[in-house]
């Protein structure tokens, strides 16, 4: 009968680490094991798929996308991107959707050239930029609303900067109902209100680059 309470003194002594790490992590989960693809799958017939000390790598000769086997409608989503020499391309799909050799929707810009527009939020296969610029009747029209707005926008040295574009980069996806923000190592580069889509598949992109390697981790996501 004595044993009982140093016993119970054990089990809190045990409990308390526990409860601290959970609240540490802020109730993320990894939506990437660093092992295998599991949770994860490619809709193309094409682009190849490795995992290489805890990241993805991605290569492939034409654009293809990495998805996420189910659905997240508000969340925050965090990511860490390695974009190749050279010519690159890429960002992080979110409430998309998905098909047999496509895949379209709201993605997070990561912009490898001198523009510097990472962190603009585009809509792949769609009606292209979202912001900066407005959605306009037609691609052209949104195209070129949103190369005059950038203008003013991306020239911010905060912005402008935000990427690392020879280094890993963190992004940041919030969306609760039809507000969206965008952060690039922890630089809010997209705050928005858009209604198109409520929910939607997690993706990675290869924008196509032959012999380039694109690299992802660090993938996860705290639903809202």
């Amino acid at each position: 009968m004595q044993k009982k309470p140093l016993i119970l003194a054990l089990v809190a002594l045990v409990t308390i680490p526990v409860i601290h790490f959970a609240q540490e992590k802020g109730g993320f989960t990894e939506l990437f094991n660093g092992k295998d693809q599991t949770g994860w799958k490619n809709p193309f017939e094409w682009g190849k798929v490795e995992v290489k000390d805890g990241e993805f790598h991605l290569t492939a000769e034409k654009k293809f996308f990495l998805v996420t086997e189910r659905e997240y409608s508000d969340f925050v989503f965090e990511g860490d991107v390695h974009l190749p020499e050279g010519k690159a391309n890429s960002g992080f799909m979110f409430r998309a959707h998905v098909g047999p050799n496509k895949v379209f929707g709201y993605q997070a810009e990561c912009d490898g050239s001198d523009r510097c527009w990472s962190g603009g939020l585009y809509d792949e296969g769609r009606n292209k930029w979202i912001w900066p610029g407005k959605e306009g009747n037609s691609k052209l029209e949104s195209a070129l609303a949103y190369a005059k707005e950038s203008q003013a926008h991306f020239a911010t040295s905060e912005v402008k900067g935000a990427l690392k574009r020879n280094g890993w980069n963190t992004y940041r996806i919030t969306c609760k109902g039809n507000k969206i923000k965008i952060e690039v190592n922890d630089v809010v580069t997209t705050e928005i209100e858009n209604d198109i889509d409520a929910k939607g598949f997690i993706g990675i992109q290869h924008h196509g680059e032959k012999g380039a390697t694109y690299r992802f981790r660090n993938l996860r996501i705290r639903e809202l």
